[in-house]
């Protein structure tokens, strides 16, 4: 199956992760079809994924060859407030999206993340004991097991923070903290977590390499993670923004204090990936100094 014969439906277009994954694909030749909800714009289609009938109506329309499901409530804080509403997205849509593409044959990677682990002893491999400290954490753990209860041949690739060129820059909680730099208010920023940041781009060329490994063929199923390879806490990467545009960061401190619903370093294992010759990765000064240019 060429790139070309190939179909992909990809969930959460108008995300940051979303988006870097349709434009890749499509460079790569693939016919891509993204879906939104609440920010879908002019080339998207629009679903309510939390309804099963148009899920099932839309996969069935669009017959696609892998649907790539990156869909999800993302941000702990609001996870903690909103939990039986995220549940249905992040757990029960997910579950739903599964059973229906491998009812019509359809390979599935579903996005998990780090937040898996309680991040006191890295790095973690695939098989490593889940443990998460948010409920944010805990619907992501739900979630893969639902995706490989109901297509036991789907990807799961757990992902750590990410960046990229954002639409605005609370979009990432990275990309938020040039706000902190710009604003000249004294403001403490945490350098107690420590985070493996990836360029949201490079996660799309990993989804890409995975794509193209099981359209030759290749069983790839189960549980796959990727980490940046550079290891950082918010406030080291506020000093390299500092450092890259040249901004005072005189008014920003470091904070030690611990986040009960952050885990303090939960680096993975990527060996399943790279043992299949799939490695991407942008240093983060050159990532971070690419897509924040235009924000100043």
């Amino acid at each position: 199956m060429s790139s070309q014969a190939s179909q992909v439906l990809v969930t959460g277009a108008s995300g940051l992760l979303g988006r870097a994954v349709c434009a890749v694909l499509r460079e790569k030749g693939y016919a891509v079809s993204g879906v939104a909800f609440s920010r879908a714009g002019p080339g998207l289609i629009k679903c309510d994924l939390t309804d099963q009938e148009a899920v099932k109506d839309l996969i069935e329309k669009e017959k696609p060859n892998f649907i790539i499901h990156a869909a999800a409530e993302r941000f702990p804080d609001v996870v903690e407030k909103k939990y039986e509403e995220t549940r249905l997205l992040n757990i029960k849509t997910a579950g739903h999206i599964a059973s229906v593409a491998h009812r019509i044959k359809c390979r599935m990677i579903h996005i998990s993340t780090d937040y898996v682990f309680d991040g006191t002893s890295p790095p973690y491999k695939v098989g490593d004991k889940c443990n998460p400290l948010s409920k944010y954490g805990l619907t992501k753990m739900e979630s893969e097991e639902a995706v490989l209860a109901a297509a036991p041949d789907a990807c799961v690739l757990r992902i750590p923070v990410l960046y990229g060129s954002v639409e605005k820059l609370e979009e990432s909680a990275i990309t938020c903290l040039l706000s902190v730099l710009k604003s000249k208010e004294s403001k403490a920023v945490s350098h107690h977590d420590r985070r493996c940041p990836a360029h949201a781009r490079d996660i799309a060329l990993i989804l890409a390499d995975m794509i193209a490994l099981i359209a030759k063929g290749q069983n790839l199923s189960g549980t796959y993670q990727w980490s940046g390879q550079e290891k950082l806490t918010k406030y080291e990467m506020t000093l390299t923004m500092a450092r890259v545009f040249s901004l005072p960061h005189d008014h920003v401190t470091p904070s030690t204090d611990a986040s009960p619903l952050r885990p303090y370093d939960p680096e993975m294992d990527v060996s399943r990936l790279t043992d299949l010759g799939i490695s991407h990765h942008t240093k983060f000064e050159e990532g971070i100094k690419e897509c924040l240019s235009q924000w100043l």
